[in-house]
């Protein structure tokens, strides 16, 4: 019997078929319009985030007691949006020690700042600031799902999106530890149909970004759920052009899919390097809201005494008020893991 060309790879895991629709040749990430062309992070609703992230990066300055090179990695750059901001915020005393990196595998924007080091994996050590704004949730990880029989399987993906369930977990693919690591942090039900992403790659590189840091912070944020709250099925999906849509992993759309920060932030303490204090898990909310940003209204007296600064001070309200939304950008999950400070900035 002939097989068809690329039969043999039709059906594979959702990793690897995720991994060549966002990163590989012609891949999502790598299109000329950058993640901005299709959706909105918090970088791209408002200015006021990246001052919160120059806020932050001070407060690590002075936790770090003044070096007099202070690094700040925008990990996931998209197109330097966050990078360039925190640059623009920052106190020129602060601004003139800081050594910014851009890490993103899509090429170098032309107008980009000639201060900011771009490169396509992390420095080799840092002391400062690290900063994943929806980078984790990007890092592809494979999907389970429990059979009629009650057993958990990978789900198998064709490149138009079709699924169906493949071998049980811990048979031939040598996934030992992704089994391992679903019983730990996401158990999956013995009813059919449930669903798991399987997080032990985003661990991994969580903790790889962390072994980079000599001294500092390392502040991870995104879509999170935690132990005992999963959802039953799953979180993957799919953007596009502003909109959600099924994931379809032919480099059309986005693939993505909430971030277990818990295991990440067991992941990250175990490494040898990050005596200090302990991570925090916070949300968006409260974390911008330590950090100055808060939604609150102008009062009214500025309206009389300064009417073009009111209506300034009433944008920025709204704006920040669009960043610490119950329901939407507040929810996001902030994870801070310090590296030899303590206490925690923020």
């Amino acid at each position: 019997m002939t097989k068809e060309p690329g039969a043999e790879n039709e059906w594979r895991g959702w990793r690897a078929a995720t991994e060549d629709a966002l990163y590989g040749p012609g891949g999502f990430y790598r299109r000329p319009e950058g993640p901005a062309g299709h959706f909105r992070t918090s970088v791209h609703a408002s200015p006021l985030f990246a001052a919160a992230v120059a806020r932050l990066l001070c407060q690590v300055d002075e936790a770090l007691g003044r070096p007099e090179r202070l690094d700040f990695t925008d990990l996931g750059a998209g197109r330097g949006e966050l990078v360039t901001g925190v640059l623009t915020a920052l106190p020129a005393d602060v601004a003139a020690r800081t050594r910014a990196y851009a890490v993103e595998l899509a090429e170098r924007p032309a107008d980009l700042d000639g201060r900011i080091d771009w490169r396509d994996e992390l420095p080799e050590s840092l002391t400062g600031l690290l900063f994943a704004n929806e980078w984790l949730d990007n890092v592809p990880v494979d999907v389970a799902e429990t059979d009629p029989a009650g057993v958990p399987r990978h789900v198998l993906v064709a490149p138009d999106g079709t699924e169906r369930l493949g071998e049980p977990l811990g048979e031939p693919l040598g996934d030992g530890p992704a089994a391992d690591w679903l019983a730990r942090w996401w158990p999956l039900p013995a009813e059919p149909g449930a669903r798991a992403e399987i997080g032990l790659p985003r661990d991994l590189a969580w903790a790889a970004a962390v072994r980079r840091i000599e001294r500092g912070l390392a502040v991870a944020v995104d879509y999170t759920h935690a132990l005992g709250a999963r959802p039953p099925f799953g979180t993957l999906t799919g953007f596009r052009e502003g909109r959600e849509t099924t994931p379809v992993p032919d480099g059309s759309c986005d693939i993505t899919a909430h971030v277990a920060l818990d295991a990440c932030a067991a992941a990250g303490s175990a490494e040898g390097s990050t005596e200090g204090a302990a991570p925090r898990l916070l949300t968006q909310r409260e974390a911008l809201r330590a950090l100055e940003v808060t939604g609150a209204r102008p009062p009214l007296t500025l309206a009389t005494t300064d009417p073009a600064g009111y209506v300034r001070a009433l944008a920025r309200a709204g704006e920040a008020a669009e960043l610490t939304a119950t329901g939407g950008l507040g929810d996001f999950g902030w994870l801070l893991q310090p590296v030899g400070i303590d206490p925690t900035p923020l």
